[in-house]
């Protein structure tokens, strides 16, 4: 035993420091055996499988949808947030305690048995966890303790509070604007409501529970006290002890002490005394009368203002200031998940912070439970890059500690001070030796979205990001370069938008730092203020000058984020790059702006700061230039992903989350490029082409991307039913309803999303009608144009939903509707065969490819929660195992089958079992084969996709037709017209043979004029797309 050896050595050092050396030697060993362990067998999954859980889907349902997703060929289940959230959340991004499972999901029973199904099965799990911010509406004890003790707070350093903001009314109260009106008005209506239970008072409004402060308590029980001491007399023993509880409540510290001990004491006292409150109201009936009756009293009589002046008064005192919902944007004093004030933000930055909040992923990542973990929002994070390292470290220690305690059968005693010596020995590690293993031996994906030609950090301790840039760059191969200048002029000339896409995102994110996030920008702005006076060549620079850079410098920001620090010796070429450029552009925008402003800001995101400035000025410059970064990523995000992208039409395919809708399409060589570069960098990066947070689905996308083939013709139809709709809308003041831009949204719409095949049932036309009744309604108010979440216009509102209403009327809309369906099943076997060439790509290129539930068959979902629908994976379950039996008798009879009818699904469903079955046989090929593009030559040499992937013996060919509506429409159909095109392929393919995939069929290359070729037509007779195995025949 590890033990034994240890002990030995710790006799043979000489007795008075055996117990340190022990120590010392214990953690170098747990140390090398741990790294061993974790580098002989790491786990990266080859494939995940995203599936949403909630009340509706459970760990029991998930788990009995274990053995069809092993039988698919996923790898591993890739889990949506199941920490305890908000009672009643569908997503499970607003966590509410992170010491629990959502009981709403299940029991740790079902938890349990959902872990042993999925390792009896073979797989793995990814579980999505949040780290920047929880949900604070309902149910978080953390928050509500707060609320009740404000900077005295036990927990008050977990969320990311402003405790001094710029308005001195708020000082140590957090700012909850959750009133329907102003506060005045809603309290002299009554509808603040004081409440005594178990010992404690509560003020409700509606579906929010309020804490009262503790020292306010005084108040509410003193208020005709004399009348109950007539009652009782002063020596009666509840008299007694209610005057004691009274005496006790004054004597507690104030809730802006934050000094440990008295924290800590307040914290007791409190608790103490709610408890001997809740005693004696129990036990002296006239005292639970004398407290009921001052409830009463506190909470006023509406029609009598001054009644309310009590309850007013308590409230002042509170920790919290209650405000008109309105109020928000300018004057929110703790940090959100983007502008949304029921998710508040957390500083895991702070060790007990991260240590809590991760404790019990921790301890599934020990047991093997959960396998790989994927951050959402890492933008948000107060320091990214260190959190990444925290993740890393905190994963060593627990699988450390886990042998530790196997080993030494309880014997713990030195655990503290073996941690300490293993933190002490990874982090020289992994400082020392930048490519250490130990940097990623958890499986750790990022949901970063990336802008332009934007990287993410290479000191990232993390294997990739989570997608976005795929799913835009697969999509991106279907849309025809050519028909750009078609599609924007069609876009000008019917809509009137201009079409500057840049100024349009300019613009909006200007709009967002007005309105939605005004507090944060103005904080910030007295914050840079501050800093200025510091130094007597800064002083002048005023308050205002100072506010507009900051909104300049944020609004023409390229990307999400920087990502400075104050512990690594240098900064990323790419945060320097991006704070110049932007910097250049903000005085060539700003002509009669002092540039010296500018030049300030620039040197203190770049820590350039001034050689006279101390230690404590260069500290609060890091701190600002480090809160502004986590200000860029949810002003662009708002501003582009949830604004923009409803405004800018042109081609809605192009406007998903990661995309850059001002750049048309995407060139084979740049996708191969990116695969390339990606298996050389990030292999084990997630791909994905659909997921919870997409605008559109992957074939949604697929379909509307065939438009950029028949550009004329869509004019024409554009045009005409822009016309033909138009009696439908309304004259408002504000302007025609719906606008013409919405309306141009609504038609790109009807034809992507039209559920596939020749006709709709009544209950299906119904269904779709509803759908797109609800897409209008958040499209028109993400805009932000003619109205808005926070503002909205319910003329322009109803008069959107009555012209979708009107559209989907037998009486009104049948022939403008029968247009349309016979306009999408033109597109729709084009865009059928797009998606099913976008997933081939997707499925073999470098990457952890990830699919979402129920997109094994076609999936024509808009954005949520509309991709959130229930998935029938017992239907799913069914076909695949029908595919199954009929490719054992017959594969290529099946794929002819397959192919001539593709309406169902069944097509999508074999080429996802097909791939990710290869994906697990030939796994080292997938995980770092090399990858090789593959040239084209003949009539449609533009027309297709191609590469390979290699690795020893093993290798694969893959080609994806695209462009194909033409090909398909033609007299001799798809396989006819590529007749003449072949895959031009590496000379030592010569001889070899390889097997199609899909079909079985063995196939040989030919030596062409140029050199080794496989013709493409025979290939795509037998299947839409090829995926060719090196055989050894």
């Amino acid at each position: 035993m590890l033990l034994d050896g240890l002990e030995e050595e710790g006799c043979a050092s000489g007795g008075g420091t055996g117990a340190t050396l022990s120590a010392e030697a214990l953690a170098e060993d747990l140390f090398t055996r741990v790294k061993g362990d974790l580098g002989a067998r790491p786990r990266t999954p080859l494939s995940t499988y995203r599936v949403q859980l909630h009340q509706g889907f459970t760990f029991q349902q998930a788990r009995a949808v274990v053995p069809f997703l092993a039988r698919l060929g996923v790898s591993d289940l890739y889990a949506s947030p199941y920490l305890k959230a908000t009672p009643g959340s569908t997503h499970g991004y607003d966590c509410v305690d992170h010491q629990h499972l959502n009981p709403e999901v299940g029991s740790a029973e079902d938890h349990a048995a959902l872990c042993s199904t999925l390792r009896e099965h073979g797989l793995g799990q990814v579980l999505d966890v949040v780290p920047n911010h929880m949900g604070i509406e309902r149910g978080n004890r953390l928050w509500f303790d707060v609320l009740e003790n404000g900077p005295s707070s036990v927990h008050a350093k977990y969320f990311d509070i402003d405790w001094s903001p710029v308005k001195e009314e708020l000082h140590d109260k957090v700012l909850l604007p959750i009133l329907g009106d102003q506060y005045g008005i809603v309290l002299e209506r009554g509808e603040l409501k004081l409440s005594f239970r178990d010992g404690a008072f509560f003020l409700h409004y509606y579906d929010h529970l309020l804490p009262v402060a503790p020292r306010q308590y005084g108040r509410i029980l003193r208020h005709g006290l004399e009348r109950l001491e007539a009652r009782l007399g002063t020596e009666a023993e509840p008299m007694v002890e209610l005057l004691s509880i009274l005496t006790a409540i004054e004597h507690l510290p104030l809730r802006t002490e934050v000094e440990r001990a008295k924290v800590i004491e307040r914290h007791r006292e409190k608790e103490v005394i709610k408890r001997r409150l809740s005693a004696v109201v129990a036990s002296s009936p006239d005292i639970a009368a004398y407290v009921e009756d001052n409830v009463r009293v506190f909470n006023g009589e509406p029609g009598n203002p001054r009644s309310f002046d009590l309850l007013d008064a308590v409230l002042a005192s509170c920790s919290y200031r209650l405000a008109h919902w309105r109020v928000a944007g300018e004057e929110i004093n703790y940090r959100r998940f983007f502008d949304i004030n029921g998710l508040a933000a957390i500083r895991v930055e702070d060790p007990e912070v991260f240590q809590e909040a991760h404790a019990l992923i921790f301890h599934w990542l020990r047991e093997g439970c959960v396998t790989g973990l994927r951050i959402d929002h890492p933008d948000g994070l107060f320091d990214p890059t260190a959190y990444f390292l925290d993740l890393q470290e905190g994963y060593f220690i627990e699988r450390a500690h886990a042998l530790f305690l196997q080993e030494l059968a309880g014997e713990d005693t030195r655990w503290p001070g073996v941690e300490s010596s293993l933190r002490e020995r990874w982090r020289a590690e992994v400082t020392e030796q930048p490519s250490s293993p130990l940097r990623k031996a958890l499986y750790v994906v990022v949901e970063k979205i990336q802008g332009g030609r934007e990287r993410i950090p290479e000191a990232w301790a993390v294997h990739g990001t989570t997608g976005y840039r795929f799913a835009n760059a697969v999509s991106g191969l279907f849309v025809h370069p050519a028909a750009e200048a078609h599609l924007t002029e069609t876009y000008a000339r019917l809509t009137g938008e201009a079409g500057d896409f840049a100024e349009l995102v300019y613009q909006k994110k200007l709009l967002i730092m007005r309105v939605s996030m005004a507090s944060e920008i103005n904080v910030l702005a007295h914050e840079l203020n501050r800093i200025s006076e510091m130094s007597r060549r800064t002083r002048d620079f005023t308050l205002n000058s100072l506010r507009r850079a900051l909104v300049e410098f944020v609004a023409l920001f390229p990307v999400y984020r920087t990502y400075v620090d104050g512990w690594r010796p240098g900064l990323d070429a790419r945060d320097v790059q991006y704070v110049e450029w932007t910097i250049q552009r903000a005085k060539e925008r700003n002509a009669t702006t002092n540039a010296s402003i500018f030049d300030f800001l620039r040197d203190i995101l770049l820590r350039r700061y001034p050689e006279q400035s101390d230690e404590r000025e260069r500290a609060e410059m890091l701190r600002f230039a480090m809160k502004l970064q986590q200000v860029t990523g949810p002003v662009m995000a708002k501003g582009l992903e949830d604004t923009v992208f409803y405004i800018y039409n042109r081609l809605v395919s192009l406007n998903e989350v990661g995309g850059e809708p001002e750049r048309f399409g995407v060139r084979a060589n740049t996708f191969h490029l990116r695969n390339q570069e990606r298996a050389e960098r990030w292999p084990s990066s997630q791909l994905t082409s659909s997921t919870h947070d997409t605008k559109r689905s992957e074939d949604v996308r697929a379909r509307i991307n065939v438009l950029t083939e028949v550009p004329e013709d869509w004019r024409k139809l554009a045009r005409r039913w822009l016309r033909l709709t138009e009696k439908w809308a309304v004259a408002l003041p504000s302007g025609p309803a719906p606008s013409a831009n919405d309306v141009y949204l609504f038609l790109q719409t009807l034809v992507g999303a039209w559920p596939m095949g020749e006709s709709l049932s009544a209950e299906g036309h119904a269904d779709f009608h509803r759908r797109m009744r609800e897409y209008m309604a958040k499209a028109i108010k993400e805009a932000k144009v003619r109205t808005s979440w926070t503002n909205p216009d319910s003329a322009y509102d109803e008069a959107v939903a009555r012209f979708v209403d009107a559209c989907f009327e037998p009486d009104k809309g049948a022939s403008f509707l029968e247009e349309v369906r016979v306009f999408k099943r033109r597109l729709e076997r084009a865009g059928q065969h797009n998606a099913l060439g976008q997933l081939l790509l997707k499925l073999a290129s470098p990457g952890v490819v990830d699919t979402y539930q129920g997109t094994e068959l076609w999936d024509l979902s808009l954005v949520d929660p509309d991709n959130r629908r229930p998935v029938d994976f017992e239907a799913r379950s069914r076909l695949l195992e029908a595919l199954d039996a009929q490719a054992a008798e017959d594969r290529a009879g099946l794929c002819a089958r397959l192919g001539a009818d593709m309406d169902d699904g069944r097509v999508k469903l074999f080429l996802v079992s097909q791939v990710l079955r290869l994906r697990l046989r030939l796994a080292e090929l997938f995980r770092s084969g090399a990858y090789r593009a593959l040239e084209l030559s003949g009539a449609r040499a533009q027309t297709a996709v191609a590469f390979a992937r290699e690795r020893e013996e093993a290798g694969v060919v893959v080609c994806a037709p695209r462009y194909v509506l033409s090909a398909l429409e033609s007299p001799e159909g798809l396989a006819g017209a590529y007749a003449g095109t072949f895959l031009d392929l590496p000379e030592a393919y010569a001889g070899m043979m390889f097997r199609d995939v899909f079909t079985g069929r063995q196939v040989r290359p030919e030596r062409g004029v140029g050199g080794v070729v496989l013709p493409l037509a025979p290939l795509l007779s037998g299947f839409p797309v090829v995926l060719l195995e090196r055989s050894a025949g």
